[in-house]
């Protein structure tokens, strides 16, 4: 949704970058784009896992260039070293809480410039979950955000201006007046619930703290406020349990690829007329999904946001066109003329979607139409590309693959 980022910073000490190569976290941009199932993965595909792995170095390298003005200095100072000590003896938890999308949302967001409040609440929150992992040798003191949301615990904490000590297992809130509140102690943890697991490590999300959120881009919807639609918490696990399931069954290789990227869904209402779907760029692991009563649907949904993640930990490497923002053109998919990169995100997220109706379509005939539609629709964008992109180095593999899939599905 958002433009393609840029790298800035460097890592947080030339022995981090070593010791993070040796244990596997990185690879080549190239050999990841050769791999040829960027769009629909095979059997045993390393691909997704490969994505998330380089787009963690990036961001632990950018932490340190991130612009901290002088009250906030000692706190990021703090974070910066608890983080590479971790790193030596727990490190683990530090790619687990930078895979967060509550903590890499921020940091892909501060790519665009200093904004004190997503950094307070940024190392905030990664002060929060090194503590509950277990990973803080010593104290870590940084100001407290308004709030702190921390999926390894599923907790949201709301505070007042203060600041959070942080240590392993423990995590205390004191207050102007300074008086404390202890949010974390061992086992015992106040704040509210945040997050409800649907399956396989994928959460219902109560609590967003994407600071783009808001920012929308279709023209059928207003931003991506958190809405059950008046639904139940229990109607939205059982419809997405069953979208999930429709994936794993016909797709399963991609399913094991959601697993890997994917850790929350958003809810943003429910109608029964249509279906509204979000991802951002910078929200990789989050997608934003309303709720309709149909599975396959929902399914659809779940496929084509996952895609669209996919793609973005792809652009985390480096621009895929060209010529990605201008001029426009028609969309198969989306009433407003779209830049080619628009055009690449439709034909990326909806070739596994046909994938997911030529399985299902054998014994149920009545799926032909849908199947076709999409198919159409994909030989739209396809040829557009063909005809009109200019992809880079990285991008050109992804086209080529694109190109194959439309070609296996002629005659459809």
């Amino acid at each position: 949704m958002a433009a393609e980022g840029r790298t800035r910073g460097g890592g947080l000490s030339e022995g981090t970058g070593a010791a993070a190569d040796r244990r596997g976290l990185s690879e080549g941009a190239g050999a990841i784009a050769e791999r040829c199932d960027l769009t629909i993965p095979g059997p045993g595909s390393t691909t997704a896992r490969a994505l998330v792995s380089s787009g963690l170095r990036r961001m632990l390298a950018e932490l340190p260039g991130i612009a901290a003005g002088p009250a906030l200095r000692g706190g990021h100072a703090g974070v910066l070293r608890a983080l590479r000590e971790a790193l030596v003896s727990a490190p683990g938890a530090v790619w687990s809480a930078l895979r967060r999308p509550t903590v890499g949302t921020l940091i892909r967001c501060l790519r665009a410039g200093p904004r004190a409040d997503w950094l307070v609440e940024l190392d905030a929150t990664l002060a929060v979950e090194l503590a509950v992992a277990g990973a803080l040798t010593r104290v870590v003191v940084v100001q407290a955000p308004p709030r702190v949301v921390c999926v390894g615990l599923r907790r949201s904490f709301s505070l007042t201006p203060g600041v959070l000590r942080c240590v392993a297992g423990e995590v205390v809130h004191r207050d102007a007046a300074r008086r404390e509140t202890v949010l974390v102690a061992g086992r015992a943890v106040a704040g509210v619930p945040s997050h409800v697991e649907i399956a396989g490590g994928l959460l219902l999300t109560l609590v967003d703290n994407n600071p783009l959120a808001q920012l929308e881009a279709h023209p059928d919807k207003q931003g991506n406020a958190i809405d059950l639609g008046g639904q139940a918490i229990g109607r939205w696990l059982a419809a997405l349990r069953e979208a999930r399931a429709i994936v794993v069954g016909e797709l399963p290789a991609l399913a094991d690829e959601i697993e890997v990227v994917l850790q929350q869904v958003v809810p943003v209402g429910y109608d029964e007329m249509r279906h509204l779907s979000a991802s951002y760029q910078e929200a990789i692991g989050t997608v934003y999904m309303s709720l309709h009563p149909q599975p396959l649907t929902l399914a659809e949904a779940l496929i084509h946001e996952f895609s669209h993640n996919k793609l973005h930990a792809l652009l985390e490497q480096g621009p895929l066109l060209e010529n990605a923002w201008a001029p426009l053109f028609a969309s198969p998919v989306r009433p407003d003329p779209r830049p080619l990169h628009g055009v690449l995100l439709a034909v990326h997220a909806f070739l596994p979607v046909a994938r997911m109706y030529e399985s299902l379509v054998v014994g149920r005939p009545e799926l032909q139409r849908r199947f076709s539609e999409v198919v159409a629709g994909n030989r739209e964008a396809a040829a557009t590309l063909r005809a009109h992109a200019r992809p880079t180095a990285l991008g050109a593999p992804l086209l080529a693959e694109i190109d194959r899939w439309d070609r296996h599905y002629e005659g459809v």
